[in-house]
């Protein structure tokens, strides 16, 4: 155990007495990922049952109810205790996936049940990483959380490959329905882990209480959050660039479900699943060894802009192929490199605007922005397909002037990052020579 202990300090700078708390955060980020992530096959397999109009108007449905649960979420963390509400969340929605599947095996030729499946595991993903986070923020200090946030994040990461794996070995084995049980029954396992990780808070990492400046409720202030993401040109652009990759991850989601069609539900699953494994180890693998190089090296005026870039010739060659393989591969393309490049460049922008709008205006962006582009794309996908009656190629070519758009203003972003950053030193620089 001392041998573990000091590899831990050394290799990731956990110390000792902090290694109970950590290894126990790590296993509840892994569990709730792996439990999204075999939901998430299963899904997304269901699309294919629907035309685009039914599937816009769930995606519809998907943000009304989601806008609505953020804010009694919200509501619930300015009222209840972390300590009792992060077990009750994951008993609640264990409990509600556990409803649905005996409803979905009861009632196997109603409709409606899938699509409230369907509606119910978005909302669910939205606040599945919400509620640990946030949960974590109340475990730790700050000083901890600089230095162990990294390593227990690594657990998403595993948990997200660990997910889409048993979908891909066992949805037609066990039928993708009978995953349900499986990732229900994860949920479980963060009750118990919140637990004990309340218990030894103090004991274990001498925290008291909860930490100044990261007990927020979350989601209070979305509302009052939309006039400093309007009146904030930074913001703003990051607003327009969040609604710009709705379009591209749209219309490819849109793409693969249409050709999916003919497949049956438990191949789909399968299907899904698939790409959610290549993704996640394709994530890892950049963010372990790449994306702090490039970005360093670079700056964020490439590294914002280089998925852009990619998305616009992968969608040239599938105008050329549209083919099942070939979407599927712009899709394992685009995920990943938002996963491990694209986003962790975007959140690096919110460092250099101030706090309050960092708690304010970002959840204005992250929810409601984000959720209104996937609608407005959605319906604009269905538009194009339904009453214009455009090929696949056809709106293939549409999706690259919509990534052409998209990587320029990535562009005028980075160059304001790096801009930034270069006067924010050299402010440093002349402040500690007066110091001195």
């Amino acid at each position: 155990m001392n041998f573990l202990k000091r590899i831990a300090k050394t290799a990731a700078k956990i110390e000792a007495n902090e290694l109970r708390a950590v290894l126990l955060s790590f296993s509840f980020v892994f569990t709730i990922l792996a439990s999204y992530y075999i939901l998430r096959s299963i899904r997304d397999g269901l699309a294919s049952d629907w035309d685009d109009v039914q599937l816009s108007t769930i995606w519809t449905f998907t943000f009304f109810i989601s806008f609505l649960v953020v804010a009694l979420y919200g509501f619930a963390c300015s009222k209840i205790q972390f300590r009792y509400l992060v077990p009750g969340v994951y008993i609640f929605f264990s409990l509600t996936f556990f409803s649905l599947y005996v409803l979905i095996n009861v009632f196997p030729e109603f409709r409606l049940i899938n699509q409230i499946f369907y509606v119910w595991v978005s909302v669910f993903s939205l606040l599945n990483v919400s509620v640990f986070w946030s949960f974590m923020a109340d475990i730790y200090s700050k000083q901890q959380a600089t230095r162990l946030f990294g390593f227990i994040a690594a657990g998403s990461s595993l948990g997200a490959i660990f997910g889409p794996t048993i979908s891909l070995l066992l949805a037609t084995k066990i039928g993708s329905y009978n995953l349900i049980l499986i990732s229900a029954s994860l949920l479980i396992i963060p009750v118990f882990i919140a637990s004990v990780l309340e218990k030894i808070k103090t004991s274990d990492l001498g925290t008291q209480g909860p930490n100044q400046g990261y007990d927020k409720p979350l989601g209070a202030n979305i509302l009052s959050g939309f006039k400093e993401f309007v009146l904030n040109r930074l913001l703003l652009g990051i607003g327009i660039f969040i609604v710009l990759y709705t379009g591209i991850s749209t219309f490819v989601y849109f793409e693969l479900k249409n050709i999916l069609v003919d497949y049956d539900q438990d191949l789909r699953t399968q299907i899904w699943a698939g790409m959610d494994l290549a993704v996640n180890v394709l994530a890892v693998v950049t963010a372990m060894f790449g994306t702090s190089r490039l970005a360093t090296r670079f700056g964020l005026t490439v590294t914002l802009p280089l998925v852009p870039v990619i998305i616009i010739t992968g969608l040239f060659i599938v105008a050329l192929s549209p083919m099942l393989w070939v979407v599927v591969g712009l899709q394992i393309v685009r995920r990943a490199g938002e996963y491990s490049i694209t986003k962790p460049a975007r959140e690096m922008l919110f460092t250099i605007v101030d706090r309050e709008s960092r708690f304010k205006a970002k959840s204005v962006i992250d929810v409601v922005v984000y959720r209104a582009g996937d609608i407005f794309w959605a319906w604009a996908f269905t538009g194009l397909t339904q009453l214009l009656g455009m090929s696949l190629a056809a709106i293939a070519l549409i999706g690259a002037g919509i990534a052409s758009i998209w990587s320029l203003l990535a562009v005028y972003l980075g160059k304001y990052f790096d801009k930034h950053q270069v006067i924010g030193a050299a402010t440093k620089m002349n402040n500690d020579e007066l110091a001195g």
